[in-house]
């Protein structure tokens, strides 16, 4: 690994653990750990509860007076439709309507949003919202002060809850807790479909909430599992799914869109895709036959080009292969219709469906 890439308060014990590492978004995290590989992580998760480093997420915050509704001016979900104490999936867009990110914003008061980008583009999130704040409300750039631990499966709750920690409270609502001294945020939140937590902590406080919930019994996840879970639910990575160049409209993440705000980045881009209808969408591929497919894959219908994979994957809960897809809506496709993905020089049939690929539990 290249002595470059930045690494997790918990890397130490990534190490004792086994871990196969892997670069992702300028960070060396873990993929898979020893004695229990994908397949087994991610059916821990399915199952019982996984717990996952994704320290390498950004963190940002933006406080002052009105900074809940500068925030709101500038990303697309609409703020003013939660509370405080409540978590929202948003985009950061840019002129064009193409996604420069997508993140969480915790709404901690009408004067304080804490941000959760992706690894890679943190910087770039920061450098925007700084360059727009107004006077008097400040963008600071946390990004190695806080650590994030992602607790995830259908027992997650009553392991949290043997270490004391809150778990009754609803999906996308967060709480904060005291944990041996140190302060978490502990938020209904995750990327598996699963119920499951992710909790913020100090990057000094990070190894002893690790080890608790190890020793309470979840079992360690790397990002090949939470990959594969991700695929499952049909959620969007960005730089695959949504990136400058596929848009929220393109990706079908309207949902994450404040239409109706007076005020977004990428708003007139975003209404006028909307209007005049996108020119492809992103689409489930179910495989029939054998393979595993993989991003930037070509998909036919018949002998016509109808589209490109973004991401692809073998679905261990399923056991066939599974990808996202651009889809050319001037092809017709409707779910159900059979397509062809070429891998390696091999058209293997699948069919067009409607993610998730596998039943979410429940919220």
């Amino acid at each position: 690994m290249s002595a470059e890439l930045l690494r997790s308060p918990l890397h130490d014990r990534h190490v004792a653990l086994g871990a196969k590492f892997a670069a992702f978004g300028g960070w060396e995290m873990p993929l898979e750990y020893a004695g229990g590989g994908v397949l087994r992580e991610h059916a821990a998760v399915r199952e019982a509860a996984g717990v996952f480093d994704v320290s390498h997420l950004g963190k940002a915050r933006v406080r002052g007076a009105g900074a809940a509704d500068f925030v709101n001016s500038c990303l697309t979900n609409d703020l003013g439709r939660i509370a405080p104490g409540k978590a929202q999936y948003t985009l950061c867009c840019d002129s064009s309507g193409g996604v420069v990110d997508d993140l969480i914003a915790y709404l901690h008061a009408d004067d304080h949003v804490f941000l959760i980008p992706n690894a890679a583009n943190t910087a770039e999130v920061v450098r925007r919202l700084t360059e727009a704040a107004p006077e008097g409300i400040t963008v600071t750039g946390e990004h190695r002060s806080y650590a994030v631990l992602a607790v995830q499966g259908p027992q997650s709750a009553s392991l949290l809850g043997k270490l004391g920690l809150p778990t009754d409270h609803g999906y996308m609502s967060f709480a904060t807790a005291a944990f041996w001294g140190a302060e978490l945020i502990v938020c209904r939140t995750g990327y598996t479909g699963e119920h499951g937590y992710e909790l913020v902590a100090g990057w000094d406080d990070a190894g002893a909430v690790w080890d608790a919930i190890i020793e309470a019994g979840a079992r360690p996840c790397g990002l090949g599992a939470r990959d594969t879970l991700r695929t499952e639910m049909g959620y969007p990575l960005h730089g695959q799914d949504l990136s400058l160049e596929i848009s929220p409209v393109q990706a079908r993440s309207g949902w994450a869109v404040g239409w109706d705000k007076p005020a977004f980045w990428g708003r007139d881009a975003l209404l006028a895709e909307k209007a005049a209808g996108p020119r492809r969408q992103l689409r489930g591929l179910e495989l029939t036959g054998r393979g595993i497919p993989r991003g930037h894959m070509q998909v036919y219908a018949g002998d016509a080009l109808v589209g490109e994979t973004t991401s692809g994957t073998f679905s261990p809960t399923k056991k066939v292969g599974i990808a996202l897809a651009l889809i050319d809506t001037a092809a017709g496709l409707a779910d159900g219709d059979p397509v062809q993905v070429d891998i390696r020089g091999r058209r293997i049939e699948a069919r067009i469906t409607k993610p998730p690929f596998v039943t979410p539990s429940v919220r």
